[in-house]
């Protein structure tokens, strides 16, 4: 990983991270990372294969595939991936295993085949050598290269394509004071500094050196060359760089670092949104499911309307509906589910997806919907307290001249002659309400159970920011709890 200037005397650079083992550090696994289903895995894999097979060109190309195919293709990130972060290791510059040493020696001639095990620069050109197997399965760390745009293009030519690039920064005359502090020992090649990390044992004092290079105008120089050339590699890296404010305390960039290192981008293989929304009577599902439609083009399966529908329709559904509608008692789950997959199999569902509210409503008929393979791949809670529903809901009212609906708060009637000849529904008495919600809170603990990657938002704020945070949960990749 490259480091600030007080290391490798550039003000910062990019740090490549290729894939690595997820078990290096396991004192320190951030609660979640964000990841998509496992279809989408086969999907990174194949293009991962893909992209090997245009750089590599191997003579027997299905012998490559499967090859490739065998190997334990991974993609979670170490844990271990930014330890040489903020540390003050030997200098040193190369592609390297997490926990490795820095790879200083020169390592032959440039090669083709496989992923890439050591760097160095050398008269202007980067020698190469083969990586052995394991790069491929645990990953790489590349420090120090590329410090040119046609050294990153090289690298990108041979194969080297990192999935993060960190950046790591700090103001000038911050990076000069650190540089004129740092001190070698001859001995053992370890760098200390006079003010951050001097020995504490008298005899390592008295043996080191100034290194040579550091001075306040030789460091000033390479300063400006860094940034004449960084400004020239990180289009080479496009969405996938990180910067970094290195000016504040070690743990602070090693945690900032090893956050995004375990960041999983999002994936290129197609996604159709299945949104389930849940919450009680008054929360707001009807009008994000109708945001969601409008924006993203879902289609908005209400279960209650359908139902209603149903019977309008007097289809064979319909029949079986009317008498519960008129005994106002609960519609059977398999009478709903057999009307709401009539729904979700027609053609605008499958292909464009749906925004599904009302249903399921507990644990049994969320098993029954997922036992019939509608999976939903997003699901939102959107929690309100009881004041803030009661404060929504009696306080509705309905023209029945106009049919025009109103809020005594929110959308009050224009008119008194209007407000006069309001009525308010029956569902919506307090005591109708308190009814309701707590016949959802009874069930809402199962069914979040249920489905384990729900995501729990306020839903007692203004309704475009809910939709905000719905929308964010939509189109980024699910947090996944590492375990």
């Amino acid at each position: 990983m490259t480091r600030g200037l007080s290391d490798s005397g550039h003000q910062g650079a990019d740090a490549l991270y290729g894939d690595m083992d997820a078990t290096t550090a396991p004192h320190r696994i951030p609660p979640e990372m964000p990841q998509y289903g496992e279809a989408n895995h086969v999907f990174e894999l194949m293009q991962n294969m893909l992209e090997q097979l245009l750089i590599q060109q191997p003579k027997d190309p299905i012998t490559f595939m499967i090859e490739h195919l065998q190997r334990d293709n991974d993609y979670d990130v170490a844990q271990h991936a930014a330890r040489q972060t903020a540390s003050g290791t030997p200098e040193g510059r190369g592609l390297r295993q997490a926990g490795e040493k820095p790879c200083v020696e020169p390592a032959g001639a440039p090669g083709r085949g496989g992923l890439l095990y050591q760097m160095k620069e050398t008269e202007g050109r980067v020698f190469m050598s083969q990586s052995r197997d394991d790069l491929q399965r645990r990953g790489w760390i590349l420090d120090g290269i590329p410090e040119t745009r046609e050294q990153a293009l090289l690298i990108q030519t041979l194969g080297v394509s990192p999935r993060h690039v960190i950046v790591l920064s700090a103001p000038d005359t911050v990076l000069i004071e650190r540089n004129l502090g740092k001190r070698i020992d001859p001995q053992t090649g370890e760098i200390y500094h006079t003010t951050f990390d001097w020995p504490p044992e008298s005899e390592i004092q008295n043996r080191l050196i100034v290194p040579a290079g550091i001075s306040e105008g030789e460091t000033a120089r390479r300063l400006l060359e860094y940034h004449r050339n960084i400004i020239r590699i990180l289009p080479s890296y496009p969405k996938i760089v990180k910067a970094i404010t290195a000016d504040q305390p070690c743990v602070d960039v090693f945690y900032q670092a090893l956050t995004y290192v375990q960041t999983i981008h999002r994936s290129n293989a197609p996604f159709t949104p299945r949104v389930l929304l849940c919450g009680p009577v008054g929360s707001g599902k009807s009008l994000q499911a109708a945001l969601l439609a409008q924006k993203y083009g879902l289609v908005n399966v209400c279960c209650g309307q359908l139902l209603k529908e149903a019977m309008a329709d007097k289809s064979k559904y319909g029949e079986m509906i009317q008498p519960f509608f008129e005994k106002e008692t609960a519609v059977p789950s398999y009478v709903i589910m057999k009307v709401l997959k009539q729904r979700l199999d027609q053609q605008d569902c499958v292909e464009r997806g749906w925004v599904l509210h009302d249903f399921p409503r507990d644990r049994d008929q969320a098993c029954l919907m997922d036992s019939m393979g509608y999976k939903p791949n997003r699901v939102f809670f959107l929690n309100v307290p009881f004041d803030s529903i009661i404060e929504r809901l009696t306080l509705r009212r309905t023209d029945p001249v106009t049919g025009e609906r109103y809020h005594l708060m929110y959308k009050p009637p224009p008119t008194m002659e209007i407000q006069a000849r309001l009525l308010q529904s029956p569902k919506d008495s307090e005591e109708q309400i308190r009814l309701r919600m707590e016949q959802f809170y009874r069930n809402s603990a199962e069914l979040q159970e249920f489905y384990g990657q729900a995501i729990t938002l306020n839903g007692d704020q203004d309704p475009y920011t809910v939709f905000e945070y719905i929308e964010s949960g939509i189109i980024n990749p699910l947090p996944k709890k590492v375990p």
